[in-house]
């Protein structure tokens, strides 16, 4: 990535030239003259000039607001050239403000990761806010340094903002806690054309595409982050060859992952007609002279793709901008050489052609633009971006000259992702013996009382094992263990069914507890990433708040439910710690997060219909192996959409057993009489009404995920108007006036085919039937579902219906419409303002 940004204008220029010549004088054919180009050194009280022809400002007369910040020099000399030789650094929140016009900037961030005098390298924790924009939150510049991603210690971040008329573009630097401090080496600010990156409202053409989907406008309230700008086939492009911005445009050797053949403009005489659709500031010419096409002929291209792989962050959207010239001598007209274009799997165009898109016009180059957002995950994934030739195309082949990529701001304005994964600590076992070998004489008669005395001494070290493993299985069957010294009670831990780890092995899997590792908080505690088995196994760690009482019967009871099940669709429970006023569980680790959190309440893009199908028919099958495939009937008791976590291939995964219970064990039983317990908006009202749990009870709360999953909202919203208050009402309400539609997600417009949300109206409201022996089994409820998927994928010509169309079906839920009997339940339900048992309301 880049790492000095430099760059200012095509052409070469000696460089003891560039250092007299101002800015704009730099090279003869600038193509764009930015009207502000601000870089700032901070820290230093003095201007100087760079060979890329930048004059670097001190900052002083730009702090706004600076209470104790104080400038230092890097121990270490920078062996790059730009501002890195001193850095503003402080403990307090400081501020930097620039009087700019109004229009689009490109804001540059440069940091050198490195020791400074009074500064801990590790501390620098900050976040830096824009506007209303945060573009770095809680950012670890030494992690970020020592993740390798960047070359040597230096960090460089580059941003799009818009500003408005009489706004100052104002950067704030916010130290993450009290010991932490925030640093900066250099600020730049350059103007940018209007509608380079921002769509023009103005203009019917040159929209972004979804990938699979409509349009999309880059609005002037966006801010973008630019992740990547890619000369492809080419060399690094560096400032002064831009086309005036001061871009960076890398090549691409590092992202491409499949054979290539690279082109060079075949002799490099022709000269490149720009149009305005495609202006010549847009990318420079070096960019669009060179391609990368698939390297070989005929049908051998068929059957593979040209790729490149890119390492992004999760939860966001992003501008995936291609960049076309076609210069080849064999291409003649539109249809020689067509390809398909796919985009994290998906595809974008079936017909990509770029003498099509410039009307059989050689040399003019064109941009694609595409919009594609990433699922929130907890690994860093990649967006592919593959090219196919097209079986119709006269040339089997692709090409492709450039790639820009932009991370869009959430509607929250954040830009931040996260802190690379700290190292795992490795702890060193104390050695055995320092002197394997004997220093001086050695004799028979020392040798043979040395293997007496070695023998006595093993013979009693196997005894005192022997004693002392008896001592501790005695300790942990009779439910003894200590915190402290003090029992513990509870139920018996069952040590030889899952691993039990110590406390000092899961500080070092943590890092000590380490907040950067902190994925998940709830009312029970910290969630962290941990590693462990030296640092091959990723885990998820669950520390219940130490000391605390409450939860300690979850906590056992969890262990004993499921160091005993084992089943893809159940999380799977690695181990645990009971020790030192500890209670920590250790699971496999689910990198997608829960189903509830790809359904409402955060930024992460939405899920596909199918995907919905799938995760629930997965957790409708965790949920059958627990009714059924255990030696006793396991009831849940918390089933809800919080409770489903998604691993790596969005696998569904039944969590949290704390509150599960064996179902009645006797022929003649026909329920367990128990306290109520579960989570508001999910509880079953014959269970909470009689406080009779069964299978069903599970049925019910799983009925409600259903309706969460169809409508994308959460079980109960107070604030609503009172018919929409509960999801289970007003999907109750909407059902018998045979307009369920408009419960539906507005995501899912134009996805779900007109047979398949019929049946899975039925499949939930069943679910939600009063009367618990009604309710289907959950074997029949994943049959049920299983059928709902074969008609979404056999739905025929792709007809299908959205949001309030679904209520005009006149057959809305066929024969079965009238045998669901269903009632409003909203003073039955047991809906009020507490949770139950230890559990917190969602």
């Amino acid at each position: 990535m880049d790492t000095s940004g430099t760059r200012i204008a095509l052409g070469t220029i000696l460089p003891i030239l560039l250092l007299c010549l101002p800015y704009f004088s730099i090279a003869v054919d600038v193509i764009y003259r930015p009207v502000e180009l601000l870089s700032i050194n901070c820290g230093s009280s003095s201007n100087f000039s760079t060979l890329d022809g930048r004059n670097w400002t001190a900052d002083i007369k730009f702090l706004s607001e600076n209470k104790d910040s104080v400038a230092a020099s890097a121990l270490t000399p920078s062996t790059q050239q730009g501002p890195y030789t001193y850095a503003r650094f402080s403990h307090s929140q400081f501020t930097y403000s620039f009087p700019v016009s109004a229009g689009p900037k490109f804001l540059r961030l440069f940091f050198y990761s490195t020791s400074y005098q009074n500064f801990d390298r590790s501390k620098s924790d900050f976040s830096v806010k824009a506007g209303p924009y945060t573009l770095l939150h809680d950012f670890n510049a030494s992690l970020n340094a020592d993740a390798g991603d960047e070359p040597g210690n230096y960090l460089f971040r580059e941003y799009c903002i818009n500003l408005k008329d009489g706004e100052r573009l104002n950067i704030t630097f916010i130290p993450s806690t009290t010991d932490s401090y925030a640093f900066i080496n250099g600020i730049e600010v350059v103007s940018m054309p209007p509608y380079l990156y921002y769509t023009n409202l103005d203009d019917n053409t040159g929209f972004p595409q979804i990938v699979g989907g409509v349009t999309y406008t880059i609005e002037s309230k966006s801010a973008l982050e630019k992740i990547y700008r890619l000369n492809v086939a080419g060399t690094n492009i560096p400032p002064t060859g831009d086309t005036g911005m001061l871009r960076t445009w890398e090549a691409d050797d590092n992202y491409v992952t499949t054979q290539s053949n690279i082109s060079v403009d075949f002799g490099g005489i022709t000269k490149l007609s720009f149009t305005t659709a495609t202006e010549n500031y847009t990318a420079p010419d070096k960019v669009y002279r060179s391609s990368r096409s698939m390297g070989t002929s005929g049908s051998l291209n068929m059957g593979f793709n040209l790729t490149w792989q890119l390492p992004v962050d999760s939860g966001f959207t992003y501008l995936l901008r291609l960049h076309f010239c076609q210069l080849d001598p064999h291409v003649h007209q539109a249809g020689d050489l067509e390809f398909y274009i796919y985009i994290a799997d998906q595809l974008a165009t079936d017909r990509a052609d770029v003498l099509l898109w410039t009307i059989n016009q050689k040399a003019v180059p064109v941009v694609t633009d595409y919009i594609v957002s990433i699922p929130v995950n907890q690994k860093k994934p990649n967006i592919s971006l593959k090219l196919h030739p097209h079986p119709k195309s006269r040339i089997k082949d692709a090409q492709l000259n450039g790639i820009e990529l932009f991370k869009i701001n959430h509607s929250t304005g954040n830009l931040a992702g996260p802190n690379p994964d700290p190292h795992p600590k490795t702890f060193e076992f104390p050695l055995q013996s320092k002197n394997k070998k004997s220093k001086g004489r050695t004799g028979t008669i020392t040798a043979a009382v040395a293997g007496a005395v070695s023998g006595v001494v093993m013979l009693s070290l196997i005894v005192a094992f022997f004693l002392i493993k008896r001592k501790k299985n005695v300790a942990i069957d009779e439910g003894s263990n200590k915190k402290d010294g003090t029992s513990q009670g509870g139920g018996s831990l069952p040590a030889n069914l899952c691993r039990h780890f110590s406390i000092a092995e899961i500080k070092a899997a943590t890092n000590n507890f380490d907040e950067l590792l902190v994925v998940g908080v709830g009312g029970f505690g910290n969630v962290y990433k941990g590693y462990i088995d030296e640092g091959s196994t990723h885990v998820a760690i669950k520390r219940l708040k130490p000391g605390s009482q409450q939860g300690e019967q979850e906590f056992v009871n969890e262990i004993e439910m499921l160091s005993q099940l084992r089943h893809l669709n159940l999380v799977s429970l690695i181990g645990y710690c009971y020790e030192s006023n500890e209670m920590i569980l250790v699971y496999d680790f689910m990198d997608q997060g829960t189903l509830c959190e790809h359904l409402y309440g955060t930024d992460n893009p939405s899920l596909s219909w199918k995907q919905r199908l799938q995760i629930c028919i997965g957790a409708a099958r965790g949920l059958h192996y627990l009714h059924t495939g255990a030696k006793h009937m396991i009831i849940h008791r918390d089933v809800k959409s919080t409770n489903i976590l998604l691993d790596e291939k969005w696998v569904a995964k039944v969590s949290d057993f704390g509150l599960s219970r064996i179902g009645p064990t006797g022929s003649s039983m026909t329920h367990v009489s128990t306290k109520v317990k579960g989570s508001i908006g999910y509880l079953d009202p014959e269970y909470y009404k009689r406080q009779r749990l069964t299978e069903k009870s599970d049925v019910y709360s799983f009925g409600v995920v259903l309706l969460e999953v169809l409508s994308g909202r959460q079980p109960l919203i107070r604030t609503a108007e009172k018919q929409k208050m509960s999801l289970v009402d007003w999907a109750k309400h909407r059902y018998a006036k045979g307009s369920l539609g408009e419960i539906v997600d507005p995501a899912l417009k134009g996805q779900i085919a007109t047979e398949c949300i019929h049946k899975f109206g039925e499949v939930a409201l069943s679910c939600l039937l009063e009367d618990g022996t009604q309710r289907p089994s959950m074997k029949d409820v994943v049959g049920m579902l299983e059928f709902v998927l074969q008609l979404q994928d056999s739905a025929v010509n792709g007809v299908v219906v959205s949001g309030g169309d679904y209520e005009d079906s006149e057959d809305m839920f066929s024969s079965t419409h009238s045998s669901i009997q269903l009632s409003n339940y909203s003073n039955s339900t047991g809906l009020n303002t507490t949770s139950y048992g230890s559990k917190e309301s969602d």
